[in-house]
């Protein structure tokens, strides 16, 4: 009979902020798997934990995976830490929790620190909806690329970021996303937090003048849903009625319906778009 894979939550910089659940499992299991062992050992004898402990990071998730799943088809039960937070989240952890259902292995997870849920609750931003991006690419063109993407998502958005970093991701957000509202959060947790509310700008002044420390998470303003309609008002406000029409007559709508998206998409009644249509002589609508 196989083993369990428990996937523990450890803190993201306190370490009062963990369970008791997850304190008993990693003194039960057979073998803990870590990101980092150098940066765990400290947590485990913080809590006078002796399981014995074997790396498991981003530069051999793969090969050791398989290793790890031999182990559990043993029998063997198993915890995944990360250095901080939820496994899986922004870390290697999805690699071995793919290849453990594959095996057929049981898995669970014992929740606890975030980081990403932490700084939103902090933010003073929209909670309700949000989109969670981690780091963003390094690749210059794939970042553009993703930046395009949230250019225009309405919902909060949350990013991690190294101290080095911090100044140049932040020009790249106002260039691509304008100058929003943001939540600057430094050093989650710890002795040194600091929540930042300012905008975007604002804060490039800021760290141009105070040299970024410690780790960072960015919660953002999504885009102004007033603003994104009067974008799309302006789109369509630059072709005529009948080229617009034809859009989702293309699409095989028939003209009834038709006529109730293009009033949608210009903010217009239904009875505007029609009164227009008859007046114009074009033969595609006799």
């Amino acid at each position: 009979m196989s083993g369990i894979l428990y996937l523990c939550a450890t803190p993201i910089g306190n370490l009062e902020d963990i369970t008791f659940r997850v304190i008993r499992t990693l003194k039960e299991v057979d073998l803990i798997a870590a990101e980092d062992t150098r940066h765990s050992i400290k947590l485990l004898n913080h809590y006078e934990i002796k399981t014995p402990m074997t790396s498991y990071h981003e530069h051999n998730k793969i090969e050791k995976a398989k290793y790890l799943v031999e182990r559990l088809l043993e029998g063997q039960n198993l915890a995944l830490i990360t250095d901080a937070g939820t496994p899986g989240i922004s870390d290697p952890g999805e690699e071995l929790v793919r290849q453990a259902y594959a095996a057929g292995i049981e898995v669970t997870s014992l929740p606890g620190a975030c980081a990403a849920v932490t700084a939103l609750t902090l933010s003073g931003l929209s909670t309700r909806r949000f989109t969670f991006e981690a780091f963003l690419p390094t690749d210059k063109k794939e970042k553009q690329s993703v930046l395009k993407e949230l250019q225009k998502d309405t919902r909060t958005l949350i990013l991690y970021e190294a101290p080095h970093r911090l100044l140049k991701t932040l020009k790249e957000l106002l260039e691509v996303l304008g100058d929003r509202n943001i939540t600057v959060i430094k050093e989650l947790t710890k002795k040194h937090e600091t929540v930042h509310q300012t905008t975007i700008s604002n804060a490039i002044d800021y760290y141009n003048r105070e040299e970024p420390k410690g780790e960072y998470v960015l919660v953002l303003e999504g885009a102004s849903r007033e603003e994104m309609d009067q974008e799309s008002k302006d789109q369509w406000s630059q072709m005529t009625v009948q080229e617009h029409m034809k859009i989702y007559l293309d699409r095989g709508i028939d003209k009834k319906e038709a006529m109730k998206e293009v009033a949608k998409d210009r903010g217009v009644s239904k009875r505007d778009i029609y009164q227009l249509l008859i007046q114009d002589e074009s033969p595609s609508f006799d």
